[in-house]
């Protein structure tokens, strides 16, 4: 089983990755339990701030939110100024009131395809949540019920193209694994680009 204060102490002995900011991804299979995690992990480094990329994709853009994320998030980050966003009300299908997210030393990014080739050059570390794509996706949507069902079948397709298009794993510099008590990671394997 894995200390928390160890991972989050080697998260802030890391070099600074997007201005003053130590970007960390959080990347995973859709189900593979991302959010519970990084809400760990900030808790463990303190109260960090925790970005969940649901708030920045929408309903025709599962995937193509990463200027949106450029643009109020990373480029602000990179001059050490707050990202500034407005989060996609999921229900009312529309974007809600803005947010603030400060330029912290530590920020975690949470979501499907946080590891993805326009981000990972900002980031100090990427952690993969080591659960299969099957595994993942029978979870979520016995979490999301059977009203979603629809949806989860557009999603899952639409999440195999992009990850075989611009695959996160590869490139995860931990893999974390939920266990019936904590988490456990260890080093992903290397990979060349």
């Amino acid at each position: 089983m894995g200390d928390l204060d160890h991972l989050a102490a080697a998260i802030r002995a890391r070099p600074v990755s997007c201005g003053p900011v130590r970007l960390i991804a959080v990347d995973g299979h859709a189900g593979s339990g991302k959010s519970t995690f990084s809400a760990t992990l900030a808790e463990a480094l303190g109260g960090v701030p925790v970005l969940h990329l649901d708030d920045l994709a929408t309903h025709q853009e599962l995937f193509d939110w990463t200027g949106r994320l450029d643009a109020q998030v990373i480029g602000p980050f990179t001059r050490g100024e707050a990202a500034r966003y407005a989060p996609y009300d999921w229900t009312l299908r529309r974007f809600g009131p803005e947010r603030t997210i400060d330029a912290t030393d530590v920020v975690i990014v949470e979501g499907v395809g946080a590891g993805r080739r326009a981000l990972r050059p900002y980031l100090a570390q990427l952690l993969w949540m080591d659960r299969g794509a099957a595994a993942s996706w029978a979870r979520g949507r016995h979490r999301d019920g059977p009203a979603l069902t629809d949806f989860w079948d557009g999603w899952t397709a639409a999440e195999a193209r992009h990850f075989a298009g611009d695959p996160s794993r590869p490139f995860a510099d931990l893999l974390v694994r939920e266990c019936y008590k904590g988490y456990e990671w260890f080093r992903a394997p290397s990979v060349t680009a």
